[in-house]
This record gives structure tokens, C-alpha cells and sequence, in this order.
């Protein structure tokens, strides 16, 4: 078993405020010891937040990332930063969700990127947004996200 390359990141280890947006926030990147072989890293952020960018009120969603790496991966902690960064951030659901997805695959260039965002009602209504980079490559196991759609109290 390899250890990773951790030098030159600047969050890990250091006490780091919350990053001020989302376009503030520096995610980080570290080499992946397995590159060459296929295989799907997951996160999972059950409780996301961002606000209304029309009342201010707040938005939750429970967000799940999946993607199979090529020669990086993210590192965790900046990604916490990076997505505590929308809590006091106001944009519509679409345009968090896909935002997240497109500054991962900025970062990493992974193989592959699948993101479900799944929100809770606004309005009465629920708003689930899916975005991914293309077809998986063949072979990997890529688990359902798990997430039901909302029901309410139906």
C-alpha cells in the first residue's frame, strides 16, 4: 500500500475559515495511488445548504457525488469547505448543483462524474437535479445513490 502525496495542500491539517462563496472556495487535489484501475468514490452531504437567491430563505438538499478518478482525487476536507461555501450563498437549485458537478470535473478531469441533488420541497415542490459527464466505463460497479424521491408524509 502507497501513501499519498499530501504536500502542498494547504487546508489539511491547518484550522481554515469557511470559505466566504462558493467562487472563493479552493478545492484541492491529491494523486491518485490507484490510477490505472476503475472504481467509483463517493460523497455524500445529507445536509446542504444554500439559500433562495429571490427571499433569502433557506434551501436543503441531500447531495450525493459520485465519480471514478483518473490520475486525482479530491481532497475531502476542501470539498467540505468548497460545499459549506453555499450556506450563505443564494442560487436556484439547478444552478448549485451543476456548479458543484463542473468545478469537480475542473479540478480532477475524472473519467467519469455523476452528481444527484436531491432538494427538499420549495413552494410544495421538489426539485431533484442529475447531471453527469458522460457514460461510465464499462465494468464498474456503480451503486445506486440510495436517495428516494420525496414524499412527504405520503
Amino acid at each position: 500500500m502507497s501513501m499519498t502525496d499530501v504536500s502542498g495542500l494547504s487546508q489539511l491539517g491547518q484550522k481554515v475559515d469557511a470559505p466566504a462563496s462558493p467562487e472563493a472556495a479552493v478545492m484541492e487535489k491529491v494523486p491518485n495511488s490507484n490510477a490505472g484501475t476503475d472504481y467509483v468514490v463517493r460523497f455524500t452531504a445529507p445536509e446542504f445548504t444554500s439559500l433562495c437567491p429571490m427571499t433569502g430563505q433557506p434551501d436543503f438538499a441531500h447531495i450525493v457525488i459520485d465519480y471514478i478518478p483518473d490520475a486525482f482525487l479530491v481532497e475531502s476536507k476542501s470539498l467540505k469547505l468548497f460545499l459549506q461555501s453555499f450556506r450563505n450563498h443564494g442560487a436556484f437549485h439547478e444552478d448549485c448543483s451543476v456548479y458543484i458537478a463542473r468545478r469537480i470535473v475542473e479540478l480532477l478531469d475524472p473519467k467519469w462524474l455523476r452528481i444527484g441533488a436531491y432538494w427538499y420541497p420549495r413552494g410544495g415542490i421538489p426539485i431533484d437535479v442529475f447531471y453527469q459527464t458522460g457514460t461510465a466505463p464499462e465494468g464498474v460497479w456503480l451503486p445506486e445513490q440510495g436517495v428516494p424521491t420525496y414524499r412527504g408524509r405520503g
